[in-house]
């Protein structure tokens, strides 16, 4: 016989809902999603399926039918009525007795849709970044659901002021933002890492990629250190709750004359072209 106890409740194991025993929640054994819509229309919603699907492959978690997954995701945000929401989704590998190397599982999917106001007042003023050392797993190119060290970091960022901490990797070279791609302009020229398998590839990132001609700039991938990123001209993130997010502190200096740049503005006002 197995025990295990909820609050201060003890019943046998057996009886447990699926919910204690989800291999998420033991292990961060699967993987998830964010987009949002805007105005009434789901942003890439197809590059997000892709991306999890591939994910889902990177894990091996099998028996999954994405073509139903993404109907469950346009379905259930449509009978919210949200004109502007942020969707969550996640699969893990399934529930069952604590054992790492169990099999048979079934997946099982959780959906969550909120919704969301635009961060109008950050776009306009910008946020403060400070940097921490990137302890994740080596394979943040799969967006799985361990996200323990990003927790910390955001943690220790907000504890500090700061509204986003910047992973630096043990080469002495900014990876990502917790949550976020990372990018510095310098002139004219935009600067973000290449993706790697310690760098997730970002759909917002993606996008950034497709509209930066359009802002007048051109494209640089290549590392860099925060010694040299505190020199930049501009600085921003983009994260698909928020698109792109001017950034005008970087561990506590002021980046240029610390007010968001013309180079972000103009790709801001791109992406919103974009998603219209």
């Amino acid at each position: 016989m197995q025990l295990a106890m909820v609050g201060d409740k003890l019943i046998e194991a057996d009886k447990l809902d699926l919910a204690y025993q989800d291999f998420g929640t033991y292990f961060g054994d699967g993987v998830y999603e964010v987009l949002r819509s805007y105005n009434g229309k789901l942003f890439a919603l197809d590059e997000h399926i892709a991306r999890f699907k591939r994910s889902l492959a990177e894990i091996e978690i099998e028996g999954v039918d994405v073509d139903d997954i993404k109907n469950k995701v346009v379905s259930t945000w449509k009978k919210t009525g949200f004109a502007n929401a942020k969707i969550y989704f996640h699969i893990t590998r399934g529930a069952g007795v604590r054992d790492h190397s169990a099999e048979g599982l079934t997946p099982r999917f959780l959906l969550i849709i909120s919704e969301l106001e635009e961060a109008t007042a950050q776009k306009q003023t910008g946020i403060s970044v400070i940097t921490t050392p990137d302890t994740r797993w080596k394979r943040c190119d799969i967006k799985s659901l361990n996200l323990l060290p990003n927790v910390l970091a955001k943690r220790k960022a907000h504890k500090a002021g700061c509204d986003e901490a910047i992973f630096v990797d043990d080469k002495g070279f900014v990876t990502e933002g917790s949550s976020s791609a990372f990018f510095t302009i310098f002139g004219d020229k935009l600067q973000t890492s290449p993706l790697a398998i310690n760098i997730l590839p970002s759909v917002t990132r993606l996008f950034v990629m497709k509209i930066y001609k359009n802002a007048g700039l051109e494209l640089m991938e290549k590392q860099i250190t925060p010694a040299e990123a505190v020199k930049a001209d501009e600085m921003f993130i983009a994260v698909s709750s928020k698109d792109i997010v001017p950034v005008v502190k970087f561990d506590g200096k002021l980046i240029a004359d610390g007010k968001p740049g013309k180079y972000a503005k103009k790709l801001m006002e791109e992406f919103k072209n974009l998603v219209k």
